[in-house]
């Protein structure tokens, strides 16, 4: 039995290192976060309207079989206003891809703010999953998605994408 049971540990990280995830450890230098991308990632700077409020976004992501993993990040002046600049985030996102809501959860702890949502939806024809954590603390907003074809995105990597998320 043991020998068995370390078969299959060792399959299974065997599978997590697959050489289709290239996963690297990245630090952003305009946001205090550091994350594991599963490629190398790439980022943009562009103002963007949040329902009323302008905000200039970074968004730094990487794309592995049509699946795209990012962490956008802003500043706001005021940390009043991040619950609503979290809600339009979201909603932009999940009509993005013409998605319906599947679980929404919030949880705030030590200053922080979190938004949990998975949401389904369809591009050209295509089952779309989008599954996104938004973030507030203090003046500063993120959002961490994984977004994709829904068959080609899998949930152990998803896993992995969330943990290694830190706000420094």
């Amino acid at each position: 039995m043991k020998k068995i049971s370390l078969a299959l540990l060792m399959a299974a990280a065997l599978s997590a290192c697959s050489p289709q995830y290239d996963w690297r450890d990245y630090r952003s230098n305009d946001a205090p976060y550091a994350v594991l991308f599963p490629g190398k990632p790439a980022s943009q700077t562009r103002a963007i309207k949040l329902d009323d409020l302008d905000v200039s976004m970074t968004m730094t992501a990487a794309e592995v079989d049509g699946v795209v993993f990012a962490v956008g990040s802003a500043q706001l002046a005021d940390a009043a206003r991040t619950p609503a600049a979290l809600e339009a985030m979201k909603t932009a996102l999940v009509k993005n891809i013409g998605a319906t809501v599947t679980k929404n959860t919030a949880s705030a702890a030590a200053g922080r703010t979190e938004l949990d949502v998975e949401a389904k939806g369809s591009q050209n024809g295509e089952s779309m999953l989008l599954i996104g954590r938004f973030i507030a603390k203090d003046t500063r907003i993120y959002q961490v998605i994984v977004m994709g074809r829904e068959k080609n995105i899998v949930r152990d990597t998803v896993e992995t994408w969330f943990s290694s998320f830190k706000l420094n």
